[in-house]
């Protein structure tokens, strides 16, 4: 079974109307990107995964203008819904900002809509990972058994504080909360050998490879720093949808070891390769599917 865990929810529940499709040339794929996008685009896109997980990101500022046609305070709703009108093939992951006040009530609204994991982005949210306001999230978590996928890396947004998101943050967290299940989204490109060092020594991280198949030298030092460690077993498919989708990212990693054909470089292993690709990420994070989100 192949499962993403890492896709955006789309910003349409119908077409997207012309004056508000967003598009992008973008180097990085054979396609534009499209960051507006409709409920019947994302099952095209995402046709070669059997499931995704499925998450919007909660503005550091709830008033923000965030471009999407539901206001901020609606994130979580936008995606319970989405995953209620195909519950057997998306699994719906919350996000609350933890700097918010009322963000442990809406921590417990979203488990009421039917989520069951929490993506955050420190950098985006503006909020210290180790800091007081994101520790009873953590112990949350880790209590009720949700798993929390964490923007790692880099980001192009001038703003957003690289400190925040750096892998060894993931270190003292699990030290520190030892039951939680966390996934290092983009295996925290570029510092990808930080990354695998850290999914190494905790039995319950893992890291998802979405978008490091947009840049191929980048993939293979990823992806060979975690042949040489041990440490495959624990990388998880993801494409980081609208950027790229599942049929992507597979094709992407297959493709990594065209930079060193011809020269004396280790290649990774194909059956690797596959491992990621058909990676029981259910399994690993605790997930079923079926459960039911808010009604349409």
């Amino acid at each position: 079974m192949i499962v993403d865990v890492h896709c955006h929810t789309p910003t349409h529940r119908d077409a997207v109307p012309a004056d508000e499709r967003l598009v992008y040339e973008n180097w990085r794929t054979d396609r534009p990107v499209v960051t507006t996008n409709s409920w019947a685009d994302f099952d095209t896109a995402m046709a070669d995964a059997d499931v995704t997980i499925v998450f919007n990101i909660a503005s550091d500022d709830p008033l923000a203008d965030t471009g999407l046609p539901y206001p901020p305070e609606r994130t979580n709703d936008a995606t319970a819904e989405f995953v209620a009108s195909d519950p057997d093939r998306r699994i719906g992951f919350m996000s609350v900002n933890p700097r918010w006040p009322g963000a442990l009530e809406e921590f417990e609204r979203s488990l009421d809509l039917g989520l069951t994991g929490i993506k955050l982005g420190p950098n985006y949210q503006n909020f210290d990972p180790l800091g007081h306001e994101a520790i009873p999230f953590y112990a949350r978590a880790e209590k009720l058994g949700l798993p929390i996928l964490f923007h790692q890396g880099t980001s192009p947004i001038r703003q957003a504080p690289l400190r925040y998101t750096h892998p060894l943050l993931m270190d003292e967290i699990a030290l520190r909360f030892p039951e939680l299940r966390i996934v290092m989204a983009h295996m925290g490109h570029p510092f990808v050998k930080e990354t695998v060092a850290v999914i190494r020594k905790h039995p319950h991280v893992y890291a998802d490879v979405s978008s490091i198949y947009l840049r191929p030298w980048l993939e293979y030092e990823a992806l060979i720093t975690a042949v040489e460690w041990g440490s495959v077993g624990k990388l998880l498919l993801g494409s980081d949808f609208p950027i790229a989708n599942t049929g992507e990212a597979i094709a992407g990693l297959r493709r990594v070891n065209d930079i060193v054909t011809g020269t004396g470089l280790p290649r990774v292993p194909e059956e690797l390769i596959e491992q990621i690709i058909q990676a029981d990420a259910l399994e690993a994070l605790g997930l079923t599917l079926g459960r039911r989100g808010a009604s349409e």
